[in-house]
């Protein structure tokens, strides 16, 4: 399912027009993505929860050459599904 399909599906189940649903869609991804940068933990109940995490530098290797390369600590974002959600998937 791509952004596409999830902006039809919210439309035909909310019986509200596609550039309604887009507009809800973009605002909620963009609130959640402003609250991330922020250090914030976004929550979904039921779905999950984002947050962000700090990866430590380390070494990696180039697999052309072999040579080992530094790699720099940076942000990534960690998704930890819900019970709910957990329990539909398996």
């Amino acid at each position: 399912m791509n952004k596409n399909d999830l902006i039809e599906s919210i439309a035909s189940s909310a019986k509200i027009s596609k550039v309604a649903a887009e507009k809800g869609l973009n605002g909620m991804l963009s609130t959640m993505a402003e609250a991330m940068e922020e250090g914030e933990r976004v929550t979904l109940v039921g779905f999950g929860s984002f947050s962000i995490v700090e990866r430590a530098p380390r070494l990696g290797r180039n697999p052309k050459t072999g040579e080992s390369v530094p790699i720099p600590p940076r942000k990534a974002v960690k998704f930890r599904p819900g019970k709910q959600l957990s329990q539909k998937v398996l």
